[in-house]
């Protein structure tokens, strides 16, 4: 089945729920929770309550699952409140990302970099400092 086998309003549905799912397990896999650890269902629930908004367990999986279902604006703005982020962020298909996603993905970036550049220098081992200089400029470079 695709999106010319569905009515317009359940396709237009169905993408905005995996749009919304996408965004959010983006957001859990970059954005930690202020103790510093990955975000989990309890943290997210008593973060959402706070904006309030009850978040069970059920609607969480469904909406990081992408599942279609009607999501209360509500809800929204209570996801959007725990993770900092602009509620209209979680529904645009594209756009920008926020400042603090990108913030994070860049540490990741450079965190990946360095990794990748210790990796290659104890796996070449004894390597001329040039060599080793041209190696990093390589990682280095975005793509």
């Amino acid at each position: 089945m695709n999106d010319f086998d569905l009515p317009p309003e359940r396709a237009a549905g169905i993408r905005r729920a995996e749009t919304l799912a996408r965004k959010i397990n983006l957001l859990l896999d970059v954005i930690m929770s202020d103790s510093g650890k990955p975000f989990d269902y309890p943290t997210i629930r008593d973060a959402a309550q706070k904006a309030g908004y009850y978040l069970s367990r059920t609607r969480w999986s469904l909406l990081k699952s992408g599942k279609e279902q009607v999501v209360p604006e509500e809800a929204l703005r209570a996801i959007a409140a725990v993770f900092d982020v602009d509620p209209d962020y979680l529904l645009q298909e594209d756009g920008n990302l926020p400042e603090r996603v990108e913030a994070e993905l860049e540490l990741l970036r450079s965190l990946r970099r360095a990794e990748v550049r210790n990796f290659a220098a104890r796996a070449l081992g004894p390597v001329d400092p040039e060599a080793l200089k041209a190696i990093a400029k390589i990682l280095d470079e975005d793509h």
